[in-house]
C-alpha cells in the first residue's frame, strides 16, 4: 500500500520531462536581403517620397490590414532615412508583402519507456509508462516565410531606380511572425546601409 503514492509521483515526473523535453521552440531565421540600385536617373539619399501598393495588388491588398501594416514599417524606414512621407513626392515606394504558412511534418512521434528498474526505494516494480511525445505536446509549430518587396520608382512609374527584397522564415509560435513585428524586422534589414551594393544578397540576423 506504500507502493501506489511513490509510483504516481514517478509517473508523473516522467511525463513532467517529457514535456520539457519536446516542446518545440520558437524559431526565427535570419533575414535574407537582396537590392538592386538603378544606374539612371540616380537614386535621391533623401526627400519627399510617396507610399503606395504595388500597382498589381488586388483591391483586398490594398486594403488590407496586414499590407497597410508593412508599408507603414517602410515608412518608419525611410523617414529615418531622411525621406519625407508626401503623396505629391515625384518619386515612389511601392510596397508588396506576404505571408505563407508551410505545415510542418508530422511523424508518429517518439516513445519513451520505463525499464524494469530498481527504483530508489528497493521496490522493484517496473513502471511500464510508455509516453509518446508528440501525444504530449502537440505537433510542431509550422513554419511562416514572410516577404516583404520595395520598388521606388519616379510618380510615372517610369525606370525603377531602387528596388529590395528581404524575407526570412520563422515558426508560428514565434513572436517575430506577427505582421507588426515581421514588417518591423524585414524593413529594418531591408534599409539597412541604404541603398546597398546593387545585386548583393545579404543576411541580417
Amino acid at each position: 500500500m506504500y507502493f501506489r503514492p511513490i509510483c504516481t509521483a514517478l509517473i508523473m515526473s516522467s511525463a513532467a520531462l517529457a514535456l520539457s523535453a519536446c516542446t518545440t521552440p520558437a524559431y526565427t531565421g535570419p533575414v535574407e536581403v537582396t537590392r538592386f540600385v538603378g544606374e539612371a536617373p540616380e537614386m535621391p539619399l533623401s526627400g519627399p517620397i510617396a507610399l503606395a501598393p504595388a500597382p498589381d495588388a488586388t483591391q483586398e491588398e490594398k486594403q488590407g490590414l496586414e499590407n497597410a501594416t508593412f508599408r507603414a514599417a517602410v515608412g518608419e524606414q525611410l523617414e529615418l532615412l531622411g525621406f519625407v512621407i508626401d503623396p505629391d513626392a515625384p518619386i515612389t515606394a511601392y510596397v508588396a508583402a506576404e505571408q505563407t504558412v508551410r505545415q510542418a511534418a508530422r511523424n508518429g512521434g517518439v516513445s519513451v519507456g520505463g525499464g524494469a528498474a530498481t527504483g530508489s526505494h528497493g521496490s522493484g516494480l517496473g513502471l511500464g509508462v510508455g509516453i509518446n511525445l508528440n501525444s504530449l505536446a502537440g505537433p510542431p509549430p509550422d513554419e511562416v516565410a514572410s516577404i516583404l518587396v520595395v520598388s521606388i520608382r519616379p510618380a510615372d512609374f517610369g525606370p525603377e531606380l531602387w528596388s529590395g527584397r528581404a524575407q526570412m522564415i520563422s515558426t508560428t509560435n514565434s513572436d517575430q511572425t506577427a505582421p507588426a513585428a515581421a514588417a518591423k524586422r524585414l524593413a529594418s534589414a531591408l534599409f539597412a546601409g541604404f541603398p546597398g551594393q546593387s545585386g548583393e544578397t545579404i543576411e541580417v540576423k
